[in-house]
């Protein structure tokens, strides 16, 4: 929604109470918005998106302005002087291309981005029930505007480093059931994040699984990212695939097995030209 009102000419500052997680920081505009726990200075209009009430934006001063409210979620307490809701919508995105298009505005691959990643995200991959063919028809027009639907992706769900993999392992494991194991509780907390390590900054660029058969037969899953091969070391081994997703069967002892996939998927990431 900035984009297209910077487009119009019009001056815009996209304020938020917290940081946007650092996978999406790759995303273009994103380190530029503004943290605060107050709005100050004068404008003409505050957009809220995505917010039942005006408090679940966690900024404070934003009443003093003519407030535009969009949102899909029900249960909008309908706090602006404009209300706009449609239930229909899989994700705010969907209304904000609406607007994009109604402005006149370019769908630059900027903005393009930005659409799809919110419905990628809002949508949970694509999981939910409120999705539409118009969800893949808007999504449709973002590629075409230049959006990569495979980097997108990476960006939000494989931009792990070890520390927050560790963190996912301990949330999982303190998981709990109810009574009957339907319902699954996790949480997590300060201690659990020190204990996993949450300043590590190497990323995890592949992965590999071994599963045991029997003996000192072992099946071996790997998947990687990028231009990282992985298709290749499974070729060595009578194995194929993709090259981000390949497995083979191997015997050995799974000491020297790890050793010997290490070797070879390293091999793989220094040739990858990235």
């Amino acid at each position: 929604m900035a984009y297209a009102l910077r487009a119009l000419g019009k001056d815009v500052i996209a304020v938020n109470a917290d940081p946007a997680p650092g996978p999406l920081m790759q995303f273009p505009g994103v380190p530029e918005i503004k943290i605060a726990p107050r709005v100050e200075g004068t404008f003409d209009a505050a957009i809220i998106m995505e917010c039942g009430e005006l408090r679940r934006t966690g900024v404070e001063g934003l009443e003093r302005f003519f407030v535009i409210n969009i949102d899909h979620h029900p249960g909008n307490s309908g706090y602006g002087q404009i209300n706009w809701f449609d239930a229909s919508a899989a994700a705010c995105a969907e209304m904000v291309f609406d607007l994009v298009r109604a402005l006149g505005v370019p769908l630059t691959v900027e903005i393009a981005t930005h659409i799809y990643l919110a419905i990628l995200t809002d949508t949970g991959s694509f999981h939910y029930s409120s999705i539409s063919p118009r969800t893949f028809d808007i999504c449709r027009d973002c590629l075409e505007a230049g959006v990569d639907p495979v980097g997108v992706a990476r960006n939000v769900y494989d931009s792990n480093n070890m520390g927050r993999l560790k963190l996912f392992g301990a949330v999982l494991s303190a998981m709990q059931l109810d009574p009957v194991g339907r319902i699954a509780i996790v949480y997590v907390d300060h201690e659990m994040a020190r204990a996993a390590g949450g300043t590590y900054e190497e990323e995890i660029l592949a992965v590999v699984f071994f599963k045991q058969v029997e003996g000192d037969e072992y099946r071996v899953s790997m998947r990687s990212k990028g231009d990282i091969d992985i298709g290749a070391v499974a070729k060595e081994f009578g194995g194929g695939g993709h090259k981000n997703a390949a497995g083979c069967t191997v015997r050995g002892g799974i000491d020297a097995l790890q050793k010997v996939f290490i070797d070879k998927i390293e091999q793989a990431i220094e040739r990858d030209p990235s």
